[in-house]
């Protein structure tokens, strides 16, 4: 792909469009944008920072297109009815998507590191980052999530890392069939679960992204990337494993301690290496985390003993279980889980302590929600205790055709019907003054939902309402 100097990115702000434009204006793009959210006034700090960086910003009226030598970037399906897709169109601009635009940057990199899974995938990325980092490695990172160690008073949205193009670090998205377009040297699977697609979808997707790879970290704790691991055990793609408990992998954890600020854990390598491994997040899921990032970054040189070293100053990913605050003997948190692995793995971590937990879950879409509704009822059944109270508003809804058929009440009429203590309510406002309502002394309050970053305004004004 041929770029031309000016990008346009249309959603400016998402989680994954903000990153992946600070790469392309560090590559000495223009660069430009529109966002909805900033038309609606919602986190107008984050746009005024990004106005700070020199980026201009448009109304999403299609104002902003005006020129035939502009590159404008569609977050994924490319639709008419957005006006800068019109204005594209009319001005005769070129248009690409996301993915498009991140697949040609990296598979352009002489090294690089796909980090793909239903679950865990920016953590791991973040992890991976921060080894490489310390190594002296300096890499371009494209995480789909804000990296606490790149967090400074210069840099609050800190989803990239502006290091050299040759080697090349991305979160890898299944979701939309993007995953395709990667060709890795380094192919990471966290996990593979029911989320967007049909299994069967899944294992076509990530069997072609490992099979694309000089080398494949795979988890042999999860059932589909253990089968992935037996298929290419004899193919060109070299495979490094890693697991919880079992031996035979090339890099186990053992001994699993939760502490009040992280895990405690032996590393052991099939090869004989055994050393002590604290980690400042909390639960398993991270701990399988901190395997695949260490195995990722061996395959590029970087030692375990290095990598463990690292991982000891590892901040961690913004809404991944991070706490807010606690008033009054109540602490809240704010987590980005979403969908039933990533839900599964939060609820185990936070009762491996005492104390009730207040859940309110925001669904991420009418479509996931009617895909999984089995499966998050079994799961919030399956793990909530009897004194846990689950609280729903409807999904996130922008507009558009979506089905909307099954609604956070049917969910929630299932988990009643199990013997959950749930409850859904018209909105997020009802919630919150439900929790608020609810909170003593000894709780947490969970707030739980992705792809709207109101959600953390939400779980501060929370904290301020105790």
């Amino acid at each position: 792909m041929t770029q031309p100097k000016d990008h346009f990115f249309c959603g400016i702000g998402g989680s994954g469009m903000l990153p992946l434009a600070l790469i392309v204006k560090a590559s000495g793009a223009r660069v430009e944008g529109s966002d909805r959210a900033r038309d609606q006034g919602r986190t107008p700090e984050k746009f005024a920072w990004l106005e700070a960086q020199g980026i201009g910003l448009h109304p999403q009226d299609g104002s902003g297109v005006t020129r035939a030598d502009q590159l404008v970037v569609a977050t994924g399906a490319v639709e008419d009815t957005v006006p800068d897709i019109g204005a594209a169109r009319r001005v005769g601009a070129s248009i690409v998507t996301r993915p498009e635009l991140l697949s040609d940057l990296f598979n352009r990199a002489e090294t690089s590191v796909g980090i793909a899974g239903t679950s865990g995938k920016s953590t791991i990325t973040g992890m991976v980052a921060w080894i490489l980092d310390r190594a002296g490695l300096d890499p371009t990172v494209m995480n789909g999530a804000v990296m606490k160690n790149y967090v400074d008073p210069d840099h609050p949205f800190a989803g990239a890392r502006l290091g050299r193009p040759g080697l090349f670090v991305s979160e890898v998205d299944e979701s939309d069939g993007s995953i395709a377009r990667y060709d890795p040297t380094v192919a990471v699977v966290s996990n593979i679960s029911l989320d967007h697609k049909s299994m069967e979808e899944l294992r076509d997707l990530f069997g072609g992204f490992v099979g694309r790879a000089r080398t494949a970290v795979l988890n042999l704790d999860n059932a589909e990337t253990a089968a992935l691991a037996q298929v290419f055990a004899d193919a060109a793609t070299e495979v490094r494993t890693f697991s919880l408990e079992n031996a035979a992998a090339d890099l186990s954890a053992h001994g699993l301690t939760p502490l009040a600020d992280g895990m405690a854990f032996e590393l052991r390598s099939r090869a004989g290496l055994s050393l002590p491994v604290r980690l400042t997040q909390p639960g398993a899921h991270n701990v399988a985390n901190a395997l695949a990032a260490l195995l990722a970054a061996e395959a590029l040189g970087v030692q375990p003993e290095a990598g463990v070293r690292a991982l000891e100053s590892f901040q961690g990913i913004r809404r991944r279980l991070e706490v807010v605050g606690s008033r009054n003997g109540v602490t809240v948190i704010d987590d980005f889980a979403h969908n039933p692995d990533k839900i599964a793995a939060t609820l185990k971590t936070l009762h491996a302590f005492d104390g009730r937990l207040l859940v309110m879950f925001q669904p991420h879409g009418f479509g996931p929600l009617k895909l999984m509704r089995t499966e998050f009822v079994d799961g919030f059944a399956g793990l909530l205790r009897p004194d846990d109270v689950l609280l729903m508003p409807e999904p996130v809804y922008y507009g558009g055709t979506t089905d909307r058929s099954v609604s956070s009440g049917d969910l929630v009429g299932d988990l009643v019907a199990r013997g959950v203590r749930a409850e859904a309510h018209p909105d997020r406002a009802a919630c919150g003054e439900r929790l608020l309502e609810l909170a003593r002394p000894g709780d947490r309050i969970v707030v739980m939902g992705a792809r709207d970053d109101t959600l953390s305004t939400f779980a501060e004004e929370l904290l301020g309402g105790l």
